[in-house]
């Protein structure tokens, strides 16, 4: 599901490369302009997409956002003008808002606290593989010879057509929760529901509340959380929507421009990967989300610091896969983290369907700081990201200290040693107002 969403949304980078805005006819900027405003209805509607999908269950809703969003990607084929994609744009915003906040929430009423990590880094790698397809889809695609219509266009019917065939099959396949999935035996059914009870980040099938819910902005961690999500949403959506064109400054063709962004987002879903396994084994999401931004600032740093990146041509491309390294890594275990720290189900919903957009409005400042006129270097823009990038480390670090200090007070206080997995997760759902709570760092 989110491979075809992160298609749909990557796609209008790889078009861009094959002419879009000359046969659209698109005035200067207009191009940032339809990138920019897929962020705004992304943003607006998560919230409330999000409070539907937990009351009538992530696996009917998902299906039925992804068969919008793949409509209007099919569509996109059928544009004439700038006033036509724009308005398009618009309704996929509005349709993959709160995509990725539902997979989170329905993903953690299956796994554990230790387990989630992992999870999600499997599920996220579709996005860097989806980039990496991507890629490779408009390198077959740009090649078509002799048709009638603008290869481009064959590239939003071909992956929005995926998406919504896929879709319908999602409509059947998901299960409602553990309990009900037609494929585990009742004994695995039983299993897989007492099993959560004991160190989960849900507590099961609680009654949603809105004013319950909203007590989650009383807590000063929230906003903590939700500074890191800002920081990380600059170099995430600097990345996935203008790494063709960083790549195109590398002095290669159309073709070889798409070709060549295969490499950097298949290796970003291994680091995501090998630093998502990592931190479930260790136990710790801070040090992991930390080390992510400084992967994605250094490659910005060495790609700012070349002057004449034909002359330091390996260097430079190296750089690009350092920019995708740190960029998805930090996504996947900030939502865990914040997530592993709050067993109320509606409070729970309710910030990731507020930071996960927020870090994807992010793409507004993202693409209007890859301006045009900058080109081929963007100097200001790679200064830009690479700044969001050394606070988002420098936040992500304090928020780990601050939690691993209290746990230690809070420790010396009841005059034991109690880590985060010891505490069931019915005592951890009042969060840190309990004396038995303890972060998960």
């Amino acid at each position: 599901m989110y491979l075809c969403s992160a298609l749909d949304k990557s796609n209008l980078s790889n078009a861009q490369t094959d002419g879009l805005s000359e046969d659209l006819h698109f005035k200067p900027n207009q191009y940032n302009l339809i990138v920019s405003i897929f962020f705004v209805p992304y943003v607006i509607f998560a919230p409330p997409i999000a409070m539907l999908g937990k009351r009538f269950s992530p696996a009917r809703v998902l299906p039925i956002l992804m068969f919008c969003f793949g409509s209007f990607t099919l569509l996109c084929a059928a544009a004439q003008d700038f006033g036509g994609i724009f308005a398009l744009r618009w309704f996929l915003g509005m349709s993959e808002a709160a995509l990725f906040p539902l997979v989170i929430y329905y993903l953690t009423t299956f796994y554990r606290r230790g387990e989630l990590a992992r999870r999600l880094a499997i599920f996220y790698a579709a996005s860097n593989i989806a980039y990496a397809f991507s890629g490779l889809i408009a390198f077959g695609v740009f090649q078509f010879k002799g048709s009638h219509l603008h290869n481009w266009r064959y590239l939003f019917i071909i992956e929005g057509g995926v998406t919504v065939v896929f879709a319908i099959f999602a409509y059947w396949y998901l299960p409602l929760s553990a309990a009900e999935a037609n494929f585990l035996s009742p004994e695995e059914k039983a299993l897989a529901f007492h099993r959560i009870q004991v160190d989960s980040s849900a507590v099961v099938n609680e009654k949603f509340s809105l004013r319950e819910s909203l007590a989650i902005f009383k807590q000063p961690t929230t906003f903590a959380f939700l500074s890191i999500e800002i920081c990380l949403g600059v170099p995430l959506q600097g990345v996935s929507l203008f790494l063709p064109q960083i790549i195109q400054r590398l002095g290669y063709s159309t073709v070889k421009t798409n070709l060549y962004t295969v490499a950097p987002n298949v290796t970003g879903a291994v680091v995501l990967l090998a630093l998502a396994f990592c931190s479930d084994f260790a136990r710790l999401r801070a040090p992991f989300i930390v080390l992510g931004f400084l992967f994605t600032f250094t490659g910005f740093m060495i790609y700012l610091g070349i002057g004449d990146v034909h002359a330091q041509l390996p260097l430079a491309y190296f750089a690009t896969f350092m920019m995708t390294w740190g960029t998805s890594a930090p996504s996947v275990l900030l939502s865990t983290w914040y997530n592993n720290n709050i067993a109320h189900e509606g409070r729970r919903v309710l910030l990731t369907s507020v930071g996960v957009p927020l870090a994807n409005l992010m793409g507004l400042v993202s693409s209007n700081v890859f301006r045009e006129q900058d080109r081929p270097k963007y100097m200001p823009a790679l200064i830009t990201v690479g700044v969001f990038g050394a606070v988002g480390a420098t936040l992500a670090a304090s928020l780990g200290l601050f939690m691993w200090q209290d746990n230690a007070r809070r420790n010396r206080r009841q005059g034991i040693v109690v880590r985060a997995q010891d505490v069931p997760t019915d005592r951890l759902r009042d969060g840190p107002a309990s004396e038995d709570f303890r972060w998960f760092v």
